[in-house]
């Protein structure tokens, strides 16, 4: 009885230890096909929004499908793969047959050359450059302005994901992509599905350097600058707009920093206030700057005698634009372009102006100038663009990254405006008169310049994804604070036109998966491998006789009852 008792204990252990043998390969191969991951990569998605309800952008994010790259075969199924394309090799004819026919598409993943992110020593020298800004344009263009039924994301070029696209196109290239039953690479992205932002908001920034006032003046008049801070791209989480318009804010805050230098003494403080204002919304109709503008009192906005826009003034050569609506003869346009031409000549650059009426009835607003213009304030806008970009375009795309901005154009852009504005308020037109001289107490700082302009181009600064207390708003406000007096922050709605949908970045995790061949081979093997043990530890431990009738057929009940 005690020995029986001993076998059937040893029987059970061995039982246990098949069934945890089982339970731990029945793991393993539930794991074979997700179980070697080859990389993770930060993506960023495509903007998805809506305008005036019509849908654009991606309008998915999650994504799981197989890999593929080009070539691909004439008529090729890529319902279920996720298409690899380094925009370095883009064809944007093939992407753009693809997307205007409404071809299905299991997801886009989009390769930017790593040289885009960061300031080069070779700059815009390079020759290859001019192609690639073309080309990065035009497929932001193609991208934000359709309804795509897919995931599109952006990623890096890195060793990594370099080396999976290799293998990739090996793959390919054998006439065998990657499919569930040939194996290859798996992408997947888990994500909630984007939703829409609720009530989105613009904030803009004010300060002000307030005037002397003499003996019986009752009101001085006022001087605006301006600059839009934000931006907009086909990536959210990539709009960082160096030029367009960090370059503006960066000349903005030193135009801010001389003038406090010079107001903070009464002997030589002007009799002209200045404004500055920091607006949001500027992709957008500048719909910021429009309710800013009506927010002033009505003295306040007869105050005016003229607001300087500044736009896209940091990747120029040798010459700007100042763009008015009013006709160059107005009195107040021709005193700006006669002073700014005046020191554009010292500086060895020049200045050429464009004239373009205002459409009261169209909404479509051009150049943040045009706002003003419709309240009746005089404003120009100064730019290195000489033609009015078109909505939702040349507002910090993928291409505007610290790398094409030059320092030396911003500083020049300051000391176009700050010698201009300086020479109107003490009256020293046409004399030749440097009160910004370079290597004096009120010159440009470039270490200033330079660590404004590295934080801008690290920082996206799409509005309807910053806070009212993003960090970046934050910071703009304490520097203007640290300049100019009266500092005030102004929150609003963005237009009921544009809605906005979260979901801006994700990681991407790359697997390397096997074949279902490969799969049910490994299956096999284990499971031949797991009877064979299991016959062997059942006949060393309670004999040949039991394993034979464990595989016996149990008698029928008939026989039983017999």
């Amino acid at each position: 009885m005690a020995g029986r008792w001993s076998g059937g204990g040893g029987g059970g252990e061995v039982v246990g230890s098949i069934y945890s043998v089982l339970a731990l390969v029945l793991i393993l191969v539930a794991c074979v096909e997700l179980g070697d991951a080859a990389t993770a990569v930060d993506v960023y998605r495509l903007i998805q929004y809506d305008l005036s309800g019509a849908p654009y952008g991606s309008r998915l994010a999650g994504l799981n499908h197989h890999a593929g790259a080009a070539p691909f075969a004439p008529g090729a199924d890529l319902s279920r793969t996720v298409v690899i394309l380094p925009v370095r090799e883009l064809n944007l004819t093939f992407l753009q047959e693809y997307i205007t026919s409404k071809q299905p598409l299991g997801g886009l993943l989009l390769l930017l050359p790593q040289d885009i992110r960061h300031k080069s020593g070779g700059g815009n020298k390079s020759r290859n450059v001019g192609l690639l800004r073309s080309i990065l344009s035009e497929l932001e263009q193609l991208l934000i302005h359709v309804n795509l039924p897919y995931p599109v994301y952006f990623a890096y070029e890195d060793d990594k994901i370099n080396a999976v696209l290799a293998d990739v196109r090996r793959g390919d290239a054998t006439g065998q992509p990657a499919t569930a039953t040939t194996g290859g690479y798996k992408l997947v992205v888990s994500t909630p599905e984007p939703r829409k932002a609720s009530s989105p908001t613009i904030t803009n920034i004010q300060g002000w350097l307030p005037g002397l006032v003499g003996d019986g003046t009752t009101q001085l008049p006022t001087i605006a600058v301006v600059a839009s801070y934000d931006t907009f791209g086909a990536a959210p989480a990539l709009s960082v707009g160096s030029d367009s318009n960090g370059s503006g804010v960066v000349a903005l805050l030193e135009i801010a920093r001389l003038f406090s230098r010079l107001y903070s003494s009464p002997k030589t403080r002007g009799r002209y206030n200045l404004l500055f204002g920091l607006t949001s919304g500027g992709p957008y109709n500048y719909n910021g700057t429009m309710k800013w503008l009506r927010s002033f009192d009505q003295r306040l906005r007869e105050s005016i005698e003229y607001a300087i826009c500044l736009n896209s003034v940091g990747s120029w050569n040798n010459e700007l634009w100042l763009h008015v609506s009013k006709p160059p003869e107005n009195v107040y346009i021709k005193q700006v372009y006669e002073s700014f031409s005046e020191v554009a000549k010292e500086l060895g650059v020049t200045v050429g102006i464009k004239h373009k009426k205002i459409n009261i009835s169209n909404p479509r607003v051009a150049w943040e100038h045009e706002q003003f213009s419709r309240v009746r304030v005089t404003a120009v806008t100064l730019s290195e663009l000489s033609v009015a970009p078109e909505l939702l375009q040349s507002t910090g795309g993928l291409y505007d990254t610290r790398h094409i901005v030059d320092d030396t154009a911003i500083h020049r852009s300051v000391k176009l405006v700050a010698e201009s504005l300086a020479r109107h308020i003490y009256g020293y037109e046409g004399k030749n008169i440097q009160i910004f001289a370079d290597n004096s107490s009120l010159a440009v700082n470039p270490s200033y310049v330079k660590s404004w302009l590295d934080l801008l181009s690290r920082t996206p600064r799409v509005a309807p994804f910053l806070s009212k207390n993003d960090p970046i708003i934050l910071a703009l406000k304490k520097e203007l604070s640290d300049h100019t007096d009266e500092v005030h922050l102004q929150h609003e709605s963005i237009d009921g036109m544009f809605s906005f949908y979260d979901s801006t970045r994700a990681t991407l995790n790359i697997y390397q998966v096997a074949s279902v061949t490969f799969d049910l081979l490994l299956l096999l093997a284990l499971g031949s491998y797991l009877i064979l043990l299991f016959s062997f530890l059942v006949i060393t431990t309670r004999g040949l006789d039991d394993l034979i009738n464990m595989f016996r057929r149990p008698p029928s009940r008939k026989a039983k009852a017999a």
